[in-house]
């Protein structure tokens, strides 16, 4: 059974990886980094059940959790003013603003 939910980490890995880096927009490229990060996750709370009486990958979940929330709160924060200033969320697009 754990060969199961390892194989599903390594495959939203994969796709999380995948998606940061082939696309252009912000938005998308915060989405894969939320994948990565639940791919570490689920390894951390399968791997956490071998140790059940301290409960340590549940605890370091938790905080994965808690470090991604407050990621993606500043992140889109640091987005909208991007967008708001240069009116696009491409990537390319706003290489090309600071050249």
């Amino acid at each position: 059974m754990i060969t199961l939910y390892v194989s599903l980490s390594a495959f939203l890995f994969s796709i999380g990886t995948l998606i940061v880096l082939t696309k252009k927009n912000i938005i998308v490229i915060l989405m894969g980094i939320e994948l990565i990060l639940n791919a570490a996750n689920l390894n951390l709370v399968v791997f956490g059940q071998f140790d059940a009486e301290h409960l340590r990958g549940h605890t370091f979940a938790l905080f994965i959790t808690i470090v991604a929330t407050a990621e993606v709160a500043v992140a889109l924060a640091i987005v909208w003013l991007v967008y708001k200033y240069f009116k696009t969320a491409n990537i390319d697009e706003l290489k090309t603003f600071s050249e």
